[in-house]
């Protein structure tokens, strides 16, 4: 052990982005490793809450209104650079679901004359329960297929294809898909393609412009660190904009929204895509949030995320490998984004263990240990206690205490 800690002292010595961890209001004696769940609170957040509430609402009054409603274009510019998208390919509003659902029908609405669906058998519930929506308001089969065969089946079948539904990263096991790849087979079908980008915004360098991505969806709570209901994101590729047409138009999305008429004319460009009023509080706290990433390169976030996952394997490999585990997580650096999944058939009573023991991670169904590295807080030594602790607590057997045999239906 006396190694492992020795190396990470090493890792954190050379580490070009430490000074990053003071922009975090981090738990004393908590190391956390769930930021692919929630991120933890940026210290400009309560100050630019409690200046919306006191000043902006408190004192402003309905004076306010107007910089509010630039909030989506704004941000979406903010997060558009952290996804290598030009200015205004990007907006922010509404929940994941809402735009997730507003992308699929749209993209399939491009598309008319096919009649699949194409979406990960392995995608997000949500995800899935929306494809199945969408399928059944506009008439198309949707069919469930392995990301890893989008390929091959597109080859065959792809002509019958309006939409192909991906994730960036897998959200159990951290496996990574590559969005230019399954972007030009889509295009080669003459499908479009709409990628979940909620475990990978903010974690790794993307390129949504250069790989000619047609439609990109992503939540704000994770690694952006916007809160619990942070509004989303959606990026609409600028050839699609000026005719997507959304199952949900809101007031905002017109071009002018104080218009007195019934009838809804979108306003141009990706500013169409804004639905309703944008939810201010949350929208301030993202606003604050990104202020993290001033400054920092997202390769050097990369190369530090690859470095804490590789080193968090590694520690499994020598602490762990008596008691169980299995690594699910791809170990080649360009197969997997910023977590890492570990199998054992007690995941849940070990995952309530380290909370016990101060350290943050969760668990997926039925049997996976998820753990989540944010290179802007996470140090080296934090992967080494968070190894530590795990191998405490299997070799005390906690896992099996009784009183962490209850579950709550949120995890």
């Amino acid at each position: 052990m006396s190694t492992l800690l020795s190396r990470a002292e090493e890792l954190d010595a050379e580490d070009p982005l430490a000074h990053t961890r003071k922009r975090f209001l981090l738990p004393d004696g908590v190391t956390y490793l769930d930021g692919n769940s929630l991120g933890p609170v940026p210290v400009g957040v309560p100050g630019a809450v409690d200046d919306a509430v006191r000043g902006q609402w408190g004192e402003g009054l309905v004076r306010s209104w107007p910089d509010w409603m630039r909030l989506p274009l704004e941000l979406g510019d903010r997060i558009g650079r952290l996804l290598g998208a030009g200015t205004g390919n990007t907006v922010v509003g509404d929940s994941t679901s809402v735009q997730i659902f507003n992308a699929l029908a749209s993209a399939a609405r491009l598309r008319p004359g096919r009649g699949v669906l194409l979406t990960d058998v392995d995608h997000f519930p949500t995800d899935q329960y929306l494809a199945d929506s969408v399928g059944r308001l506009l008439g198309l089969t949707v069919r469930r297929v392995p990301a890893a065969e989008f390929g091959d089946h597109l080859r065959v079948s792809g002509g019958e294809v309006a939409v192909v539904a991906c994730p960036a990263v897998d959200y159990r096991t951290g496996q990574l898909w590559d969005i230019a790849e399954v972007t030009a087979a889509a295009h080669r079908a003459g499908a479009v393609v709409v990628w979940d980008l909620c475990h990978a915004v903010g974690a790794l360098p993307l390129e949504l412009d250069a790989a000619d991505v047609d439609l990109a969806v992503g939540c704000t709570y994770k690694y952006l660190n916007g809160g619990p209901g942070a509004p989303a994101f959606i990026y609409v590729n600028p050839r699609h904009q000026d005719r997507l047409d959304q199952p949900l138009t809101g007031w905002l999305g017109h071009a002018e929204p104080f218009s007195t008429t019934g009838t809804y004319r979108p306003a141009p460009g990706v500013a169409r895509a804004v639905i309703g009023t944008p939810p201010v509080l949350s929208t301030v706290a993202l606003q604050a949030a990104l202020d993290v990433y001033e400054g920092v390169s997202m390769d050097a976030v990369r190369t530090k995320s690859l470095s804490l996952t590789g080193f968090f394997m590694g520690c499994v490999d020598e602490l762990l490998a008596e008691w169980g585990f299995a690594v699910v997580t791809p170990r080649r650096g360009a197969r997997r984004g910023s977590q890492v999944a570990l199998r054992h058939p007690d995941a849940y009573g070990l995952v309530q263990a380290l909370l016990r023991r101060r350290v943050i991670g969760d668990m997926r169904p039925p049997d996976l240990l998820r753990f989540g590295f944010n290179a802007l807080y996470l140090t080296h030594q934090d992967v080494y206690a968070a190894v530590r602790e795990l191998r405490a607590a299997v070799t005390a057997g906690e896992q099996h205490d009784p009183g962490l045999a209850r579950r709550s239906p949120f995890g």
